[in-house]
């Protein structure tokens, strides 16, 4: 099997497991709130601490000082 037969299998497997559990996710309701909560504090918490940075990194290419 050559390298790039596989990346292509391996592919193939990984994209088959996610759309499984994809689809057991949307299919059991208690498995479907847990989803959606973890992306609630996943986002929540991601989000805002991009935000924070991408604000702190322009201050500091502006060349402004505090204060």
């Amino acid at each position: 099997m050559t390298d790039a037969n596989a990346r292509t299998a391996a592919n193939l497997v990984l994209a088959s497991a996610g759309i499984a559990a994809a689809y057991v996710v949307l299919t059991k309701p208690p498995l479907r709130r847990l989803a959606f909560l973890a992306v609630r504090y996943w986002l929540g918490a991601s989000v805002p601490v991009y935000l924070l940075a991408q604000a702190r990194e322009a201050w500091v290419e502006s060349g402004r000082r505090p204060g």
